[in-house]
């Protein structure tokens, strides 16, 4: 199982939200290169980049802070937070992400989501469903779509996606566990996809479950900035 340490960025900085609210904010880095620095140093290979104020905004933000973790590390970054239109994409690319992940666009803009998907590849974008009661949520969490997850995956495995990061609101930023239930009722009904657990690990025990269950990946945030999981850990738990 792959573990994917996450850096969310507001204002250039480092930082965390709980359950998505921005009022619930706390800073854990000013530099954000440097933390990506210690994850490589330790041996972590893959890093998940969020740009929390262009997710608000609706377009990118922090290119600049993306471009100094990936001109600074050789980590494998996906970057994911106000990716709009083409050229976003493009801009992203340039700036060193290795993948995007599509979330509100790929509620909103499904055409234009195909379209990368035929473009770029599949391995170059990954599906971000973001949800609440197994409903989607978009805009930075801040609102429901109304569409059912299932339904919303079932579109986009069709296209040819592979890789899907799915990130349960309610559990996000909590440290009370995994969606084990949801992740299992998915892995269910498209076992093909490789499925990336995010929100609400909360220590080792937690990773323990996610990598029995047979899950692609899993994003670490809150619990290793709070000191539940260390450095050594997320290198032990990664494949």
């Amino acid at each position: 199982m792959k573990i994917i340490p996450a850096i969310d960025i507001i204002g250039g900085q480092c930082v965390r939200l709980t359950k998505g609210d921005y009022n619930q904010m706390k800073v854990y880095a000013s530099e954000p290169a440097k933390v990506a620095a210690e994850f490589e140093a330790a041996g972590i290979t893959n890093l998940h980049v969020v740009d929390l104020d262009g997710a608000k905004a609706k377009h990118i933000v922090n290119i600049e802070t993306l471009r100094s973790i990936t001109e600074s590390t050789k980590l494998s970054v996906d970057f994911g937070g106000g990716v709009k239109s083409r050229e976003d994409l493009e801009k992203v690319f340039a700036a060193g992400a290795k993948q995007v992940t599509a979330g509100s666009i790929a509620v909103s803009n499904k055409e234009e989501v195909k379209n990368w998907i035929a473009e770029f590849g599949a391995e170059k974008i990954i599906l971000g469903a973001d949800v609440l009661n197994e409903k989607v949520m978009v805009h930075g969490w801040q609102e429901s779509s109304g569409e059912d997850l299932m339904g919303f995956l079932g579109f986009y495995v069709d296209l040819g996606v592979k890789y899907v990061i799915c990130t349960d609101i309610s559990k996000d930023g909590v440290l009370q566990g995994p969606s084990f239930e949801l992740y299992n009722k998915i892995q269910k009904q498209f076992p093909d996809l490789k499925l990336i657990a995010s929100g609400g690990v909360s220590g080792k025990e937690d990773l323990v479950k996610l990598k029995a269950q047979g899950l692609y990946g899993a994003i670490v945030g809150k619990a290793f900035y709070e000191g539940r999981l260390t450095l050594e850990d997320l290198v032990d738990f990664g494949s």
